[in-house]
């Protein structure tokens, strides 16, 4: 019994001692393996970072060679199609070369100008961008580069921007930004199937990811205060920023929402502030590489070492094969952007050269060698100043070079080069420097612009400066004496002239004005109307203002204003005045009084209506008197012819027939004493109306004309004697017209009432007449037609071409008649 005890003890003891065993060989393995995880992952974790900053790094350099092409430049200055297809060629050849996803022009106010996606369905050409700090970085003068997501195309990027300055300027007037793709960056990276690489901003935003689903969500847990700044910098859209559920555990670890726990690694990025990368290696993976070795412990020692020995191999060869791998796929991404940056060094159409610190060439472009004709084995090993001018030359060795080699830039420096064919050309210089490991400069690299033409222009522009400045000196000349004469004209009119602003202000008014009243130019100035007139005055004025305004055009019209207690009536003629940009921006009016005018026409008015009834008096008496007296007479001869024809029928044939022919000549002359009578002055317009009148008036005149004459009439109503009178005398002296001159087959005249308006036309087909070239004495049937529509109240139009007929229209207001007493209310 105590046998078995003893060996149940040590049975359990060697369990319990296996077991312990086991257990700190197990926990000191899976603490080794945590080690070495963490040392691989910060290793791994140092050459992502690595990799990532070279290859979002790559177009660095592009972008300051693209700052200085010409043709960008010429864009900025001198906007036009051709300069913008220049910069667009440019713009296409780089985002070609380098690969890039776009390169774009912006100017100094943040509008895009051109661009290599400008016929892209996401292009964005003419929108502004000046919210972006890439941009307010490089209209300071400074490079700059941005990781964000595309405001239109949605994709992600990398943008670098550099100012353009124009020559000679301190201040860029614009910047050329690259954009990189940051999806192609990834695929580059290579990143391996068990490891989980976020890159995120100072906020905690995801930007760059193997694990798609994470991108634009925040690592870490942020205020709502942090997710407003985010969506307000539109960095990367418009959120809504989820947390994927990353929390801290127990310091080097993190833990996602389901729980699952991870070895956390993370470093700040080369060149971006604040922005992170984060390596997150899953520890149930390593737990699962700690773990085996134990399982196999139980194994036969060789059997588990050589397990432990393969697994081992496999794991470094593994590791091995995907660094390599990784390394490769950088050293192909490297050489390809150093073949895509020698392509565009050769290809770009600028000069581009490279010098030593002692001067020499060291590489220059095929366009370098195109411009002067030098072919690269003639210069690379020389001296560059040896192809400048002896002046341009001294200047460089004395003062550029020392200078340039202490501050490692240099920007716009005039030279003069003489090609190989001993012509001489101006030219700008720029150049950077490229140092080595130490900061010590190598190298430059340069880019030279051909200002020969630029400069002739420049002096042709000195010229016509010149010219112009003689020029401007003539005319100022002239305009003092135009002013001088505009002054006299305003001071000495005896009309009234005034110009005012669109809101009825008085800008200026001539002495006259001031003179009627009592108020000088400086007090008139900035006041209204309603300020110096009455309020009906004022309002009167102000609405044929806003007429002119609105029409924009002159108008003539009469105004009546009271000043030295007797009312004046002004002949007003206003026009708009117009600004710089051709907007209507005032009014001017000159105004004469014609008071004295308007008293003799109203007196000529009176004395010409009262001749006129005067004349229908007389007429109506002369139609009484030919149709009661001579009438009478007529008939009464009349009687004594047929009495004589009766007596002597049987006893004188000849005198029978002679009183025949008396009778009938005394019919004839009763019809037409008769006719003459009503045409003086019918009796049926004063028994029946204007309608029966008229009725009978165009039969009249189609019986004694044989001209067609319809008339039509419509809800005319009862009128008064002066409109049925002026009505009839009109249409009777229009229709006298057509059968002496319009040579017309037909007449129609319509008389109707319209909203309490009488419109009475007569229209012919005649061979029409040009209204404006009337002889004074052709024109007095037209001048006393006028004349009768003034004074029944109404308005007379004359309408006729040559060729198209005439149209004689009537128009006026309908005066209601008293029914009880038959008199005009």
């Amino acid at each position: 019994m105590k046998l078995r005890l003893i060996l149940l003890i040590l049975s359990s003891m060697a369990f319990v001692f296996a077991s312990a065993g086991g257990y700190f060989y197990y926990t000191s393995f899976k603490e080794a393996a945590f080690r070495e995880a963490e040392s691989k992952t910060i290793i791994r974790l140092e050459r992502i970072n690595k990799n990532l900053s070279q290859l979002l790094s790559a177009y660095d350099k592009p972008v300051r060679i693209l700052s200085g092409m010409q043709q960008l430049q010429e864009m900025l200055r001198n906007a036009g199609p051709e300069t913008l297809t220049a910069a667009n060629q440019i713009l296409d050849h780089f985002k070609n070369s380098l690969q890039a996803d776009v390169c774009y022009l912006m100017d100094n106010r943040g509008n895009t100008v051109a661009s290599s996606n400008r016929d892209d369905p996401d292009s964005f050409v003419g929108q502004n961008f000046s919210f972006r700090p890439y941009f307010q970085m490089a209209i300071m003068g400074q490079a700059a580069s941005y990781l964000a997501l595309g405001t239109t195309s949605a994709k992600r990027g990398v943008y670098f921007s550099y100012p353009v300055y124009y020559y000679g300027k301190e201040s860029p007037d614009g910047i050329v930004v690259i954009k990189g793709s940051i999806e192609l960056i990834e695929r580059e990276m290579g990143f391996a199937s068990d490891e989980i690489v976020i890159v995120t901003d100072p906020n905690g935003v995801i930007f760059i990811s193997n694990k798609s689903e994470w991108l634009y969500r925040t690592a870490w847990q942020i205020s709502p205060e942090t997710a407003a700044e985010i969506t307000a910098s539109r960095q990367f859209g418009e959120g809504p920023w989820d947390w994927v559920g990353l929390k801290d555990f127990e310091g080097e670890y993190i833990v996602d929402r389901s729980g699952k726990k991870y070895l956390h690694h993370d470093v700040e990025m080369d060149d971006y502030p604040g922005w992170r990368i984060s390596h997150l290696l899953d520890m149930q993976t390593v737990s699962q590489k700690a773990f085996k070795p134990l399982v196999v412990f139980v194994r036969p020692i060789v059997l588990t070492f050589f397990f432990v020995m393969c697994m081992s191999v496999f794991m470094l060869y593994r590791q091995a094969s995907l660094e390599i791998r990784q390394r490769k796929a950088a050293e192909e991404a490297l050489r390809e952007s150093d073949a895509r940056y020698r392509s565009l060094y050769h290809n770009t159409p600028a000069m581009l050269h490279s010098i030593n610190r002692e001067g020499q060439v060291v590489s220059v472009s095929n366009y370098w060698s195109e411009m002067l004709g030098y072919s690269q084995d003639e210069v690379i090993g020389k001296n560059l100043t040896d192809i400048f001018t002896e002046d341009s030359k001294k200047y460089a060795e004395q003062k550029v070079f020392p200078q340039f080699f202490m501050d490692g830039y240099c920007t716009d420096i005039p030279y003069r080069i003489v090609k190989k064919n001993g012509q001489i050309l101006d030219i700008l210089l720029s150049a950077i420097a490229d140092r080595d490991e130490k900061g010590e400069i190598i190298r430059t690299l340069a880019v030279s612009i051909d200002v020969t033409e630029r400069n002739r222009a420049v002096e042709a522009l000195r010229l016509a400066k010149e010219e112009l400045s003689s020029y401007s000196k003539n005319l100022e000349r002239q305009v003092s004496i135009r002013t001088r004469e505009i002054t006299n004209i305003l001071k000495y009119t005896p009309d009234v002239v005034y110009v005012k602003d669109r809101d009825g202000r008085y800008v200026l008014v001539n002495s006259r004005f001031e003179e009627l009243f009592g108020v000088s130019g400086e007090e008139i100035r900035g006041r209204t109307d309603y300020e110096i007139m009455s309020k009906a005055v004022a309002d009167e004025f102000r609405k044929n203002d806003l007429r002119v305004l609105q029409e924009g055009k002159s108008m003539q019209v009469e105004e009546r204003v009271s000043h030295n207690n007797e009312v004046h009536t002004y002949l007003s003629v206003k026009f708009p005045v117009y600004d710089e940009a051709g907007a209507v921006n005032g009014v001017c009016g000159i105004s004469t009084d014609i008071t004295a005018v308007k008293k003799a026409q109203d007196h000529l008015r009176r004395l010409s209506g009262g001749i006129m009834a005067s004349q229908e008096k007389e007429r109506t008496a002369i139609a009484r008197e030919l149709h009661d007296e001579l009438g009478q007479v007529l008939t009464a001869l009349r009687m004594d012819a047929v009495w004589m024809q009766e007596r002597l029928k049987e006893s004188d044939p000849k005198i029978v027939e002679r009183a025949l022919t008396m009778c009938d000549l005394i019919d004839k002359t009763i019809k037409d004493v008769r006719s003459i009578a009503i045409r003086l002055r019918p009796g049926v317009l004063d028994d029946l109306g204007l309608v029966d009148a008229l009725e009978w008036l165009t039969s009249d005149f189609e019986n004694r004309s044989g001209i067609t004459c319809v008339f039509e009439h419509k809800d005319v109503p009862e009128l008064n004697d002066t409109v049925s009178t002026a009505a009839y005398r009109i249409c009777q002296e229009a229709m006298t017209n057509v059968a002496r001159y319009a040579e017309a087959g037909r007449v129609s005249v319509v008389l109707r009432a319209d909203k309490n308006i009488l419109i009475l036309s007569i229209r012919d087909d005649g061979k029409g007449f040009d209204t404006a070239a009337l002889s004074e004495f052709e024109g007095v049937g037209i001048a006393g037609m006028r004349e009768r529509a003034m004074l029944a109240g109404g308005n007379l139009e004359v309408i006729s071409e040559k060729g198209k007929g005439c149209n004689v229209l009537f128009k006026v207001p309908i005066v209601p008649i008293r029914q009880d007493a038959g008199e005009t209310v």
